[in-house]
């Protein structure tokens, strides 16, 4: 090698370091150590001296490892001063997988030899201290040095493959219990490319997306990072990139954002929002002088950049809304699907935003009044969202939401059937014993074989596929709902059974989006969304008890007294009477002016909760096992008010509109202007509303239309004209919505033959699939 007169001992040192000789290296002169600050001028050396160079060889319990790194930095570093020489440079990318199993291979033996003599020594993940290894052997640096000598050379290629050994998921590649201790040598990776080649390099750019997703892993920080503001340091330069990048990209004329860039974007946000949550005391959120006055630290920093991104989305939403009025679209009126799903990564963007929301109280704030003031478009983009978990925290702003955006957001959380789960699940069922054997099936069906969807088949009956799902889902509500049974009554052989089934059937149809004519009680519906009940929620469940309460609270002190109350109930069961105590030793507490509030809160819970808990939790189960995560449950009714689940379930109780009718109807051999099509009309209008729905059903098997009307169904309703007598009766095919109508020769007989399928019994029989 040559050196210049005025280089350092250290520079010397430095340059053989980069060539893979090792990092602790010392240059010795006979028997004198030299300082690194030397200037080689200073040393006075004389001509065709011999000076040692040595290193420090270290007790380790890796020492293939160290051997195998030392040798790839070697090899590395010999291909560029070597260029004629391929050889060496080829061999890299198998030197480097070779490496990955040793790290491999360390842990595997730490697993099954733990009588190692190095074992006090092999504490930890001995593949993270393989990769330590790697580093501290120079490696890193000696194949980013190859790939930026030469863009255009044989070894730019063979170092890019080198490193993009560590960018893979595959595992027979990259082992799993290797893959998450490689942020160390990422991180390296990263910030040696960017000095080299540049941040707008592929390569670069892969490695940056690689550790992003690594430190996203259950144990992807490697311990050497486990202090917050160390990691917060290193990573936020990097999302600072990315957000830099999707800044821009949201600065375009459509507002696009690469799949890419989301995804790195959700993935920094995600570390840095974990790693600043164990930092910030008490979990947040920081007082808001520690991030706007010292403007050098991390906690101002990704602040700033967080509130960069909110009004980069801010001016977006505003461009929506700015749309959605030239469009004359507003909240209640179908937006275009595609359109707004399109602008799905608004919502990504907006749920990151309100992670990091938790650390600062302004930054929660300002979100908040951005959401306020595009109300349209949020409303238009929950609406037609697909199915993201991640979307739970716009329960904080359900008031700022449309009923359509609600719904969309909780049936996200049920299965879409068959696609997800496999098979359907299969049911032969006898109209005459309806509920003994649909609950049979339902209780034999394990929660995940509901999931994937149901085959309903009623005995001695052709008719098959979703109309008759759809009538055996309103038969079966309507029988479970009846005032000839209790809802909390107990099966006698089984008390979960009931409740049990009956939760799944409400799921299930809510799954299947059929309204079947029920709603809930507002007192069972606050115990499933985890609310407690108060006074008024038991008006309409429990007059009577509603009302003394009421009376309790507004009397004087000496007629509570009179009443001679104590903090007990008590109730009638089987012919006898026994006493519940509202709490410990409360039949010998009395009720006074004082403590009556208290006593009326004990008497609701222990009425409407306490009583009934077996059923309720039972009841409860029933409806989890339908959803995708049986954890959603308290969020998914969080979401709604008990009017917004009665719409869902009960359907619309109004009075069916004929024009809306009309307008969703189209027709196969017929004409609008048909004289039979305007007969039939103007029959359908002389029923009554019982015949009509009866009518509908025969069409459709829909008893209950949506709460937006004919426009919430699945498809439009067709009328199909058929060749039949004119003595014989329409027929239909439910599943695809098609009433066969002959083309009768008058009114009054197209009246006629309508009125005797808009019977309940005829209704019921006729319509195929």
């Amino acid at each position: 090698m040559h050196a210049a007169w005025d280089d350092t001992v250290g520079t010397v040192l430095g340059y053989l370091a980069d060539r893979g000789y090792g990092r602790d290296l010392r240059l010795v002169y006979a028997g004198r150590q030299l300082s690194p600050e030397t200037a080689l001028a200073e040393l006075r050396l004389p001509p065709d001296s011999t000076l040692h160079l040595l290193s420090r060889l270290r007790s380790t319990p890796y020492p293939d490892a160290w051997q195998l790194a030392s040798y790839i930095a070697s090899t590395a570093a010999s291909a560029k001063s070597d260029p004629v020489n391929t050889s060496a440079a080829s061999s890299m990318v198998e030197l480097v997988k070779e490496f990955i199993l040793c790290a491999h291979r360390a842990n595997m033996r730490q697993r099954h030899d733990r009588d190692s003599p190095f074992d006090a020594q092999a504490t930890g993940d001995p593949a993270a201290q393989c990769l330590q290894i790697f580093r501290e052997a120079g490696a890193p640096f000696a194949l980013v040095r190859l790939y930026a000598a030469n863009p255009r050379s044989v070894f730019h290629c063979h170092a890019q493959s080198a490193i993009k050994c560590f960018l893979t998921t595959d595992p027979s590649a990259l082992p799993p219990d290797v893959l998450p201790v490689t942020a160390l040598v990422l991180l390296e990776f990263c910030g040696l490319l960017s000095f080299s080649v540049g941040k707008k390099d592929e390569l670069y750019r892969s490695c940056r997306s690689m550790l992003a997703s690594v430190l996203c892993l259950p144990s992807g920080v490697p311990p050497s990072m486990k202090s917050p503001s160390k990691l917060i340091e290193q990573v936020l330069p990097f999302a600072e990139e990315i957000v830099g990048v999707v800044m821009d990209e949201l600065a375009s004329l459509e507002m696009t954002v690469s799949s890419k860039s989301l995804e790195d974007l959700s993935n920094f946000f995600k570390v840095l929002r974990q790693q600043a949550l164990r930092w910030v005391p008490n979990g947040g959120p920081l007082p808001k002088n520690l991030y706007t006055s010292e403007r050098d630290t991390w906690v101002w920093k990704l602040h700033e950049m967080s509130m960069n991104l909110l009004n980069r989305v801010d001016e977006c939403l505003k461009r929506l809304e700015m749309d959605l009025s030239l469009s004359s679209e507003s909240r209640g009126v179908n937006v275009t699907q595609s359109r707004w799903v399109a602008r799905s990564h608004m919502l990504v963007m907006l749920t990151q935003l309100d992670f990091i929301s938790m650390i600062y109280e302004d930054l929660a704030h300002n979100l908040r009044l951005v959401l306020l003031a595009h109300r349209d478009p949020l409303n238009a983009l929950v609406r037609c969202s697909k199915r993201n978990e991640h979307l739970h925290w716009l329960v904080k702003h359900k008031d700022l939401l449309c009923f359509e955006a609600r719904r969309n957001l909780v049936l996200m959380m049920l299965p879409e059937g068959r696609d997800e789960y496999g098979e359907l699940h299969e049911m032969l069922i006898d109209r005459p014993h309806l509920l003994d054997e649909s609950f049979e099936y339902i209780i034999q069906a394990k929660p995940s074989e509901l999931r994937g969807g149901l085959f309903m088949e009623f005995k001695n009956e052709e008719a098959t596929g979703p109309g008759v799902l759809r009538e055996w889902f309103c038969m079966v509500c309507q029988a479970l709902f009846s005032p000839q049974q209790v809802l909390f009554s107990p099966c006698p052989s089984d008390q979960h059974r009931f409740f049990l089934n009956g939760r799944r059937i409400i799921g299930l149809a809510l799954m299947h989006r059929v309204q079947v004519g029920i709603t809930l009680d507002h007192t069972l519906f606050l115990h499933l969304a985890g609310r407690s009940i108060k006074l008024e929620d038991i008006s309409a469940a429990d007059p009577v008890l509603y009302k003394s309460c009421k009376k309790i609270l507004e009397m004087d002190a000496a007629v509570v007294d009179g009443l001679e109350l104590t903090f007990s109930r008590d109730v009638h069961e089987l012919g006898s009477r026994r006493t519940i105590e509202l709490c410990s030793g409360g039949k010998d507490l009395r009720v006074n002016i004082r403590n009556r509030e208290h006593y009326i809160d004990l008497l609701i819970k222990n009425t409407f909760v306490d009583s009934i808990s077996v059923q309720l939790t039972s009841f409860a189960r029933g409806f989890s096992d339908i959803l995708v995560d049986p954890e959603l449950q308290k969020v998914f009714f969080e979401f709604l008010d008990l009017e917004d689940l009665d719409r869902m379930l009960g359907g619309s109780s109004n009075t069916i509109n004929l024009e809306d009718w009309k307008l969703h109807t189209q027709y196969n051999g017929y004409k609008e202007r048909d004289r039979h099509i305007i007969w039939f009309w103007k029959a359908v209008e002389s029923m009554s509303i019982e015949q009509q729905r009866e009518l509908l059903f025969f069409w459709t098997s829909v008893r209950y239309l949506p709460s937006d009307g004919f426009g919430g169904l699945a498809s439009k309703l067709y009328i199909y004209k058929v060749s039949e007598s004119a003595d014989r009766l329409p027929s239909s095919h439910t599943c695809f919505y098609r009433l066969c109508l002959p083309a009768y020769p008058s009114l009054k007989v197209t009246k006629t033959q309508l009125q005797k399928i808009a019977q309940e019994h005829v209704s019921r029989s006729f319509g195929t699939c």
